[in-house]
């Protein structure tokens, strides 16, 4: 079994940073890929960008690149989304993702998902 957990969300001034962590655990896997998206409310889930596992070579949707990071953390099997100058319309739930076989920015590629952590930015 696969489990992903995130972590470091929260309440944010516009232009501020968050950094959120994905850990996994359970049984050991080698994902291909592992995603951020981003559900904010009645819209839906949408691709925030990837890295791919073994190179750590990364995707940033445009809408967000430039504002924001991915990074990984092979011995702690974490991943990070690092977010800076955060902007009221950032406010969603952050989700990561396993994908095991594709490096895809569909959310229907990738195979295990976190719970969620909420970030929401003030105006």
């Amino acid at each position: 079994q696969v489990q992903l957990g995130e972590s470091g969300g929260g309440l944010v001034q516009a232009g501020g940073s968050l950094r959120l962590a994905c850990q996994h655990s359970g049984r050991p896997f080698a994902p291909s890929a592992m995603g951020w998206f981003r559900q904010a409310p009645g819209k839906e889930r949408e691709f925030v960008g990837y890295i791919r596992w073994k190179t750590g070579t990364t995707y940033i949707t445009p809408s967000v690149k430039g504002r924001f990071a991915i990074a990984r953390d092979n011995a702690k099997n974490t991943v990070y989304l690092q977010m800076n100058s955060l902007k009221p319309e950032d406010t969603a739930v952050y989700y990561c993702a396993a994908s095991i076989t594709e490096l895809s920015t569909s959310r229907l590629a990738y195979d295990y998902w976190g719970q969620g952590t909420q970030v929401t930015v003030s105006s």
